[in-house]
């Protein structure tokens, strides 16, 4: 299936100044609200305690912060979970001085408000809080310098740095959004932010392996347009991807319930941004990063006559004449 015509080129390179020019702007929006509003740390990166509650009625929540206005819980947090019955009690920091069974305590002090039961009670120290939040950056920090050295391996290092930049971009605007709309941040957050990487990296790897293949077979010597050509050719397998994922995350993100709507709406931003950045941002870095097709046709001619040379050298080790 074919949503653009094969032979049919877009000329997104004449582009690339306003795209990364609008890039850039969503970037430091993204940092500006991450320095100012900052991130909306969940119980499992700033420990403290979820209770959930599911009344026979719809849940008072007003009546419910009234009742535990004056207690050791009135700046907790009181949020509908998944239908108007049920609700979340977050209690933010550390949890020492809370009783042991913090289920029959909030039992007690909500007995005013109607017939319910306390259907889960989850509680995370602030130090295991502190512990989850540093090795979830050392996860995405690690996950990056992999990404640059699997990347120059396989292609030259203007493929990695720009690969490189082009993820940063997808993550910082991802995170920005977060901030934004103020969504907890906790360890499903996580998850989808490294799966937006390993998305966003797929989505990058197959554009530019296309502009490699681009440049080696190609006689046109002007890298703007072997890159048109290469982005050109992979867009509808880019467009028939991004929708399919888009459509089942959204599905997931309208009908999966509270419990999922973090996860679901950080894979929406991220996908968007990630076919994005594959399509205008990733190949304009390279074309920014001055890329030479002349150099990289004289380095992969002296590749192939290096490796044409030790196949000489193995057939005549084998036949006994060196």
């Amino acid at each position: 299936m074919e949503f653009f015509k094969i032979d049919k080129v877009f000329d997104f390179m004449s582009k690339r100044l306003p795209f990364l020019g609008l890039s850039g702007l969503l970037v430091i929006a993204s940092i500006v609200l991450l320095f100012t509003k900052g991130l909306n740390f969940g119980i499992d990166f700033a420990g403290g305690t979820v209770v959930q509650v599911q009344y026979e009625q719809k849940a008072p929540i007003e009546k419910i912060r009234n009742t535990l206005e004056g207690t050791k819980y009135e700046n907790s947090t009181i949020t509908e979970f998944g239908s108007p019955q049920e609700v979340v009690i977050r209690i933010k920091g550390s949890s020492s001085n809370l009783a042991n069974d913090i289920g029959d305590e909030m039992h007690k002090l909500l007995d005013s408000t109607g017939n319910f039961e306390v259907r889960r009670v989850d509680m995370v120290g602030p130090k295991v809080g502190g512990e989850l939040r540093e090795k979830g950056l050392m996860a995405l920090g690690l996950s990056l310098v992999v990404i640059l050295i699997y990347v120059s391996f396989r292609f030259e290092w203007r493929f990695a740095v720009a690969s490189i930049l082009a993820l940063a971009h997808d993550v910082t605007i991802a995170l920005g959004a977060i901030s934004l709309f103020n969504i907890e941040v906790n360890l499903d957050i996580l998850a989808a932010i490294l799966t937006i990487l390993g998305y966003s990296l797929n989505d990058t790897i197959i554009v530019f392996d296309r502009i490699r293949e681009g440049v080696q077979i190609s006689k046109e010597s002007i890298l703007d347009k072997v890159v048109n050509e290469s982005v050109s050719k992979t867009l509808s397998r880019t467009t028939l991807t991004s929708l399919t994922t888009f459509f089942v995350v959204i599905t997931l993100f309208l009908f999966g319930g509270e419990i999922i709507h973090g996860f679901a709406f950080t894979m929406l931003v991220g996908i968007v941004v990630g076919t994005y950045s594959s399509i205008f941002i990733a190949a304009s870095f390279l074309v920014q990063l001055k890329f030479s097709i002349a150099n990289f046709k004289a380095k992969e001619a002296e590749k192939l006559k290096r490796q044409k040379e030790k196949e000489k050298m193995r057939a005549m080790y084998e036949q006994g004449t060196v």
